[in-house]
This record gives C-alpha cells, structure tokens and sequence, in this order.
C-alpha cells in the first residue's frame, strides 16, 4: 500500500475546515473538486453546487488529509461516528479489488469499484464493524 489517509465528513463546513487546517499545518491544497464539477453537477440544488466533493491537504510525508461535504440532497446525513473513513490507496488496480472484496464482506457497501472522472478506481463501503474504507488505485499515466 502507498498510502492511509484519514478522510473526514463535514456538514457544510469543508472549506473553512480545511483553511483552518491549511493555516496550521501550511503546504497547498493537491486537490480540490465541488460538486459542480461532477458529471451533472450542474442539475444540482445552486447551494450545493459549490460545495466541496473532495479536497486534500498533505500533512506530513506520506500523509495527506482529506475530506467531504455529507449533502443530505445527495441522501447523505452527518452525525458523529460517521464523519471519517479510513482511505487505502494501492499501488495496483488488483490490490484495491482484494482489499475491496475482503473487507466488504458483510458489511454494506456505499460505492462499488469503478473508474471515476477524477482519474482513479475507486470505492468505499463500511465493513462488518461499521468501520468506514475507502478503496482506490490512481491510474499511471
């Protein structure tokens, strides 16, 4: 595995969240993706069009934070215990499949493997404990 990253859930309040961390911790943002700019995004609620879909932060070597806006108009709702994930990135397309199915097992998945706009094979779920993963591999270039 290359990397684990903790990957946080907010309510609305990403951007300001990670300004915060960025003025504490210093460095650049590598990523940033608001809902507008999913497939479709436009066809979204306006106030939600210009939320954070993804964001991320590094930290330290080999650390990067990362994190959501939960939209409820997405069918997503944000309580304490669910605002993280634990994030695995792989070093192969068949690494991120075998962690992605052994872990799954029993538990309920959020999002299958798949290709995704970002560039990267992706997925998440939460495992037979509740604990929250999500599973990705980016494509060499």
């Amino acid at each position: 595995m290359l990397k684990v990253n903790p990957y946080l859930n907010f309510n609305g309040t990403t951007e300001e969240a990670f300004n915060f961390y960025k003025s504490v911790f210093g460095g650049e943002f590598t990523t940033i993706f608001r809902f507008k700019d999913m497939s479709e995004g436009d066809k979204m609620p306006p106030e939600a069009q210009n939320k954070i879909m993804h964001i991320a932060l590094p930290i330290g070597k080999n650390i990067t934070l990362m994190a959501t806006d939960a939209l409820e108009s997405l069918g997503q709702k944000l309580t304490v215990g669910n605002n993280y994930y634990i994030s695995l990135e792989t070093e192969t397309k068949n690494e991120a499949d075998r962690i992605f199915n052994a872990l799954s097992v029993g538990g309920k998945i959020e999002m299958p493997m798949q290709d995704q706009f970002w560039g990267a094979y992706f997925g998440s779920f939460a495992d037979k404990f509740g604990v929250q993963w999500m599973i990705s591999y980016t494509h060499k270039k």
